[in-house]
């Protein structure tokens, strides 16, 4: 659910969890993979979409807190096999170790809490709405965040649209009448701690010589140890594993945070990640399916309608101008075309998802 998509992609996130993948190589190009891409990319779609189903069904067993850390354990546990038979290594920097804790607080510990508690009070359908503002409050923080990242016009009206989106979806127009706005709130932070850790991994973490495999591995490391320091403190233990619950959450952990993260790896790798971060655009509208057929939750008008204009909102704040049409610059001073460049490369190995 964080995706690591858009800004990134999240792969909103989403469950978006880390930056996307670096730029292909030639060797990595050269080996095609047995499923085409496309087919890989409906899997994620789906994979993420279903993630806020199988967050409700979850907390109908276990405590929200016991939920995620269930979810990173699994999800952990899937990339640690990924980063084995890879021979990836972790990273050895005492400051890199630093920033993944940090990035596993915002990308992961955080959100993926906020959403179980949310969705104890709130449809899975309203949450996967509420994830796919993460694009509007990342392009609001990269205006201050990242001095490279200005805003345009079209992205500017993008983010006022998104959150027009946000108020539909919301029935503003009713006062807010019937909504649950504790559990409401708490998925738009979600979302927005989502943004947070997208920002700080693109400060942070580029350039540091480990592959986003590893990165992504360690950061659930990280972030199980914090819920494992948390959930005893917060809950007890269980008196019982219920069947479908404990199955939601296994699935939720390997599926949606583990083999999710690995097909977005190879998609972002494949495809590049322009088209690796659409997954993001497909999630609510799952999420919203899934909930409806499945769990019978009631769908008001506003809510889809607020949906179509929250994404479009959000695809006008990724556009970027055409590179075609530049017309040259002032002239730049010795290193400074040097610094653009190793920005730009940074913003596409770190975009969302």
């Amino acid at each position: 659910m964080s995706a690591p998509c858009q800004q990134p992609t999240t792969p909103a996130a989403a469950p978006v969890l880390s930056p996307a993948a670096t730029v292909p190589s030639p060797a990595t190009t050269a080996r095609r993979p047995a499923v085409d891409w496309r087919i890989r990319f409906a899997v994620l779609s789906l994979i993420w979409g279903f993630s806020f189903l199988l967050i409700k069904v979850g907390t109908q067993g276990f405590a929200p807190f016991q939920v995620t850390l269930g979810r990173l354990l699994a999800g952990t546990a899937v990339l640690a096999v990924a980063m084995v038979m890879r021979r990836e290594r972790l990273p050895r920097s005492a400051r890199t170790w630093g920033h993944i804790t940090v990035a596993a607080f915002f990308l992961n510990a955080l959100p993926f809490s906020l959403f179980s508690y949310a969705e104890l009070t709130i449809p899975s359908t309203l949450a996967g709405i509420c994830n796919a503002t993460s694009p509007l409050w990342g392009m609001a923080l990269s205006v201050v965040a990242l001095s490279e990242d200005r805003p345009t016009r079209r992205r500017v009206a993008g983010l006022g649209v998104g959150f027009l989106g946000v108020l539909t979806v919301l029935g503003a127009w009713q006062g807010f009448s019937g909504l649950d706005l504790p559990g409401t709130g708490m998925a738009l932070l979600a979302s927005f701690s989502y943004a947070v850790g997208w920002i700080y991994v693109r400060r942070t973490l580029a350039g540091t010589g480990s592959s986003t495999l590893t990165l992504t591995g360690s950061q659930l490391f990280v972030g199980t140890l914090q819920l494992a320091v948390v959930t005893p403190v917060f809950t007890s233990a269980p008196d019982a594993f219920p069947l479908l619950p404990t199955l939601s959450v296994l699935a939720l952990g390997a599926l949606g945070t583990g083999l999710a993260v690995l097909l977005q790896y190879g998609l972002v790798q494949e495809v590049g990640p322009t088209t690796g971060q659409m997954v993001t655009y497909f999630i609510p509208v799952i999420a919203t399916a899934a909930g409806v057929a499945l769990l019978g939750e009631q769908l008001a008008w506003n809510t889809p309608v607020g949906a179509v204009i929250v994404l479009a909102g959000a695809a006008l704040t990724q556009s970027r101008p055409s590179t075609t049409a530049t017309r040259p610059g002032p002239r730049l001073r010795s290193g400074t075309r040097t610094r653009s460049r190793t920005a730009d490369t940074r913003r596409e190995r770190f975009s969302r998802t």
